[in-house]
């Protein structure tokens, strides 16, 4: 929410302290998350009169004028189609700096001297719209400087509220923050009832109980293709609004100042009368922004008795639009209860102004001023003949807010400090809410009654929070917490979460956190054949199901880094993953890409391959405290390229995956290097051998190195395996040393050389029991895996 100060000077007063202001709203619970100027930098451009304008003698498309600058007068070659004598517009006179930095000088154009320019809107940095001269009204002095002309040095806030302050999503809102936080009463323009010229209504009907109250309002002989006046579409820009046109631009202002969502409909478009309705199965509609979307039965819809207009609290339809051509509108003005609208948009892909109001809750008691305050600006900007307010309203009539007891005992008990009474009825008042006392200390109630526009005050703790806001949070003392300090139990069966996340970072791993919520779309990508859980009220449809696995995030954060040419990442996630019926599994995951280490002086670039994010994950095994219970099979996964992929089991059972992305894979998503994967579940992956005491031998132990040839699909693990189990007690280590594959050995084979270590806890062992160790093992290689001994 973007909110001027200028603007909101109208309703109360801020002050000048900008930086106090700031940290006193954010204090009560308004967050500031940006001060920026309303307009870029400028300087020494005026408000000029453009008092004559000649042809220019040797350019068809430019004209020598003479324009009004204060106390002198300017020639200035202009090349804008819209100048004419009589207009005002922004003049840079020699000197003048424009926001894209360049400063005016004199110049000649075609033979003709200039003596500064006229500006667009797009030149000053107000707009993209650079077809003219940007006109100003015809009430400023002429020759004073235009950033004090337009209020362009003011302020604007750019608020982050939390979901349940949708009364603060106006000016009136936070004026009204304002006003309570510094005891000041609340001003603003004065909304007239406007009274009716004509006689013309159109008919109103309520079908559906989401819309128990509907203002509308009939006005005809709006000029054609009317705009909004310029002060209108500088508060709408710096709202971050672009102004459209005199009808849309009144709506969207209103919207903005009090808070409730319009919508303006071609009265030429309307059949018979406005129906409030649930949609039909079936029924399509055509949005304002092109699309089409069918409609279910759950949707609520703005129609007439051919066809849907628009979806009720969300956006309006393309055939009923307001177009330049249009003269005679019917205004809408309507009350929504929240669970009507909320969810609606977000099945669509829509995210408006409207509909964040409407689900947030918009003040049932606002709607006859805000279609007064309509009126009136939207005949002073286009003219019209406004008829009679027409209100419909449906018997179960609106959600009222709760009278709720409050106990001053549990006010003090919640906050942890002593606040006196009044102090409470004052916080109370000061908010618009009425409040009336029973009791007396130490039993003093008070019955209150929150006003129609704080749907978030349901309960007693709702009301303690009120008090907290404005009563200050840092005058409430930190007091230390008493009770019992219990040890968080720590075990030694399964290695910590954090610990494993400490591995990884000092491996050059940095940490993410992404959504558990991702695009369908995206991570059918990684995982076809795995269907996920849809969320039935997704924030955005880009978040519309549940992550099947922590890969979409973590390429989605991979791809926003190289776009930023971040030619080397390597991220890892916590967290869980979710199946197709709502089972959580904790894992562990990773993504990497480019080089094995920074570049640097010493070390020649290389890029990492799959067992370089192999030895990341077997250092995160050797953790448990036994690596030696894990296998990397080879499998393949639709994600991972066919020959650089591994299944990773513990035992028998599976418990992660390893690989490098496969090369489709990474094309469809927009990844432009070679990307590795590996993802680990954490509850069997992680769980660790509990430490037992082993004896320390005294005896010096014996090493025997040996060479094997096995068929080239044999792994090093299988040698290993078999090894540890003909070695006997013995053996108390295994190491591959070396994998050779070359002219010395037979094709389709390999040579692995091993290095066992062999030693006894008490006593020394003879070379004859080492060596009878060593060819029961060569024995048991080549009856379980047809190895031999290499000799030369």
């Amino acid at each position: 929410m973007r909110v001027s100060l200028e603007w909101l000077r109208e309703w109360v007063d801020p002050g000048q302290d900008v930086p106090g202001l700031a940290n006193a709203l954010t204090m009560a619970g308004l967050e500031i998350e940006a001060i920026e100027r309303a307009a870029p930098e400028m300087s020494g451009i005026v408000v000029g009169k453009v008092e004559s304008v000649e042809k220019h003698p040797d350019a068809d498309k430019l004209r020598v004028c003479t324009v009004a600058a204060g106390a002198e007068t300017l020639q200035i070659v202009c090349g804008a189609s819209n100048v004419r004598a009589g207009m005002l517009a922004p003049l840079a006179r020699v000197g003048a700096r424009l926001p894209d930095g360049t400063v005016i000088k004199k110049a000649k154009l075609r033979g003709v001297e200039s003596f500064g320019m006229l500006c667009s809107a797009r030149e000053l940095g107000l707009s993209e719209d650079g077809s003219g001269l940007l006109e100003l009204p015809d009430d400023l002095p002429v020759g004073e400087d235009l950033v004090a002309a337009l209020a362009l040095d003011d302020t604007v806030f750019d608020i982050a509220l939390t979901p349940n302050r949708g009364d603060c999503m106006s000016v009136l809102g936070v004026a009204r923050e304002v006003a309570a936080a510094r005891r000041q009463s609340l001003n603003g323009p004065s909304i007239a009832q406007v009274a009716a010229t004509i006689e013309d209504t159109f008919p109103i009907r309520l079908e559906n109980s989401g819309c128990p109250k509907f203002v509308g309002r009939v006005i005809r002989g709006l000029r054609a293709g009317a705009q909004s006046p310029l002060w209108m579409r500088e508060r709408l820009r710096r709202a971050g609004l672009r102004p459209v046109s005199a009808v849309v631009d009144v709506t969207n202002y209103v919207m903005l100042e009090l808070g409730q969502p319009m919508h303006a409909y071609d009265l030429q478009s309307l059949t018979g009368s406005i129906v409030v309705r649930a949609a039909q199965a079936g029924e399509t509609l055509e949005l304002l922004d092109g699309r089409t979307v069918e409609l279910s039965p759950d949707v609520m819809v703005i129609a007439d008795e051919r066809a849907p207009l628009g979806l009720a609290g969300i956006m309006g339809g393309e055939a009923s639009g307001i177009s330049d051509a249009t003269t005679d509108v019917f205004l809408e003005v309507a009350y929504f209860e929240p669970a009507a609208i909320a969810g609606r948009a977000r099945r669509y892909g829509l995210l408006t102004d409207a509909a964040q109001r409407f689900e947030r809750g918009v003040d049932p008691q606002l709607q006859e001023r805000a279609i007064e305050r309509a009126t009136r600006l939207l005949l002073d900007c286009a003219g019209g003949s406004p008829g009679p307010v027409t209100v419909a309203r449906t018997g179960a009539g609106v959600t009222q807010t709760p009278s709720i007891r409050l106990r001053h005992e549990r006010v003090q008990r919640v906050l942890g400090t002593t606040i006196a009474p009044d102090v409470v009825v004052d916080c109370l008042r000061r908010l618009g809410m009425t409040v009336e006392s029973s009791g007396a200390p130490p039993a003093l109630n008070w019955q209150v009654q929150a006003p129609s526009w704080r749907f978030d005050v349901r309960i007693e703790e709702d009301l303690i929070e009120e008090v907290a806001r404005l009563y200050g949070f840092d005058r409430i003392p930190e007091v230390d917490a008493v009770g019992a300090q219990i040890l968080v139990e720590c075990t030694e069966a399964r290695v910590r979460t954090e610990r494993a996340a400490d591995l990884l970072v000092d491996r050059g791993y940095q940490e993410a956190i992404t959504y558990s919520f991702t695009d369908a779309a995206s991570q059918a990508v990684l995982h076809p054949d795995e269907p996920a859980l849809a969320l039935a009220n997704p924030i955005s449809a880009e978040l519309g199901v549940m992550r099947v696995s922590l890969w979409p995030g973590l390429v989605h954060a991979l791809r926003e880094n190289q776009r930023r040419q971040q030619t080397r990442v390597r991220l890892f996630e916590c967290g869980r993953r979710f199946d197709a019926t709502g089972k959580e599994t904790e894992v562990i995951a990773g993504i990497a890409c480019g080089p094995v280490s920074a570049e640097q002086w010493d070390a020649p670039a290389r890029a990492a391959d799959f067992f370089d994010i192999k030895a990341d994950v077997e250092a995160l095994l050797t953790l448990t405290g036994e690596p030696d219970a894990f296998r990397f099979v080879a499998e393949r996964h639709p994600a991972l390229h066919p020959g650089q992929s591994a299944r990773i089991y513990r035992g028998e059972q599976a418990v992660g995956w390893l690989g490098a992305m496969h090369p489709e894979r990474a094309r469809r998503l927009d990844l432009t290097y070679p990307v590795f994967l590996f993802e680990l579940e954490t509850m069997i992956g992680l769980a660790a051998r509990i430490p037992k005491y082993a004896e320390i031998s005294r005896f010096p132990a014996i090493r025997r190195d040996i060479a094997v040839i096995v068929a080239d699909e044999v792994p090093a693990e299988a040698l290993r395996d078999v090894v540890r189990e003909s070695g006997g007690a013995l053996l108390t280590e295994v190491a591959v040393l070396s994998v050779y594959r070359g002219q010395q050995i037979d094709k389709g084979k390999k040579s692995i050389a091993l290095g066992l270590h062999l030693q006894d806890t008490s006593r020394t062992l003879t070379d004859q029991e080492a060596d009878a160790i060593v060819a029961r093992v060569v024995e048991a290689l080549s009856r379980q895996l047809g190895a031999s001994i290499r000799d030369k």
